[in-house]
């Protein structure tokens, strides 16, 4: 409440950030507040963690595989048809998905930041990510990380 005060007696282009940040700050507190409930109800529980740390699993398995390694061709003919068309029924086509693949690959395998992403080799690091959190909800990521696994 005391930092709503503020906001509302500084000047008036300093008080649109307050309050935009006032926002932001509660909401980040609530969301916090019920992801760490959650977690301590969890733990008293004994029960498994929820379905989303699975990728996470799958994730930290691909950083035991060599992935700065490019993708061989036979790695990449068996993981091809697993993806979606590379262009979609509208629209424009998507950046090649084995360049996307190499700098999901790339990030793992270096412990990099998405950020860190070399874009002249990869692509913009925002696509590689964008598309790495799509396949991972779609469950498609596990799938290409069992393949990779097989053949590795």
């Amino acid at each position: 409440m005391r930092r709503l005060i503020l906001a509302m007696s500084a000047p008036e282009e300093e008080r649109g950030f307050r309050l935009e940040w006032s926002l932001w700050r509660r909401v980040h507190q609530a969301v916090a507040k019920r992801s760490h409930a959650a977690r301590r109800a969890l733990r008293r529980e004994g029960a498994s963690p929820p379905p989303h740390h699975a990728s996470r699993q799958a994730t930290a398995t691909v950083a035991e595989l060599r992935m700065v390694a490019p993708i061989t061709d036979a790695e990449w003919e068996r993981i091809r048809p697993l993806l979606p068309p590379q262009k979609p029924p509208t629209g424009r086509p998507r950046r090649d998905h084995r360049q996307v693949l190499a700098g999901m690959l790339w990030v793992f395998g270096t412990s990099g930041s998405w950020r860190d992403l070399p874009e002249e080799k990869f692509g913009p690091w925002r696509t590689v990510y964008g598309r790495y959190r799509e396949w991972r909800e779609e469950g498609l990521w596990e799938r290409i990380v069992e393949v990779l696994r097989l053949w590795r």
